[in-house]
């Protein structure tokens, strides 16, 4: 994929039928924090109440068509799964299934990471998480320049994976960029 066709940008309403073609694929939303999206609605209210006002929940773009989604979770937020949420942020992403193995994610990431530690000085170190067999996004965030931190098994309800999911933490320091 050239990458000047990949872009990230905030995400707008006109999104809505492009956000359900990958948001509502269980096998996109399976590794990720949020539910997959069923209905038009559902993706407009999803675009509105979350994306829309958060500045860094961006659209990953091809040709400006929406195809995927990267978020930035800073320490201004809550809900953040680190300890040190003044000096770290989490990133993640998720794009169309027909999109995967181009290239793409990690090239959002690259256009992202420099713009992160722009934005938000004190933060030290990006945070990343990957379901153990998620082996295709660990490949993403090590060519995008992060290195394994250490991995985490959590307990609960997690969709597929029943009542445990490990997860794989990744991590990029602002001094490796």
């Amino acid at each position: 994929m050239e990458s000047s066709r990949i872009s990230l940008r905030p995400f707008r309403l006109t999104d809505v039928d492009d956000i359900l073609l990958w948001a509502g694929d269980k096998g996109i939303t399976r590794t990720i924090r949020w539910d997959t999206l069923t209905t038009k609605e559902e993706a407009l209210s999803f675009i509105k109440e979350v994306c829309i006002p958060q500045p860094w929940y961006l659209s990953i773009c091809i040709d400006d068509l929406s195809i995927g989604f990267l978020w930035v979770i800073h320490p201004a937020m809550s809900d953040c799964l680190h300890e040190k949420v003044n000096e770290a942020a989490d990133i993640g992403y998720a794009i169309a299934v027909e999109y995967w193995g181009q290239g793409i994610a990690t090239k959002a990431l690259k256009v992202a990471i420099p713009q992160v530690f722009n934005d938000f000085p004190q933060i030290v170190k990006i945070i990343a998480y990957a379901v153990l067999e998620n082996k295709a996004s660990h490949r993403v965030l090590e060519k995008a320049g992060f290195h394994y931190e250490r991995s985490l098994t959590l307990h609960g309800d997690f969709k597929e994976y029943g009542n445990k999911v490990v997860l794989v933490v990744y991590n990029l320091l602002s001094t490796n960029i």
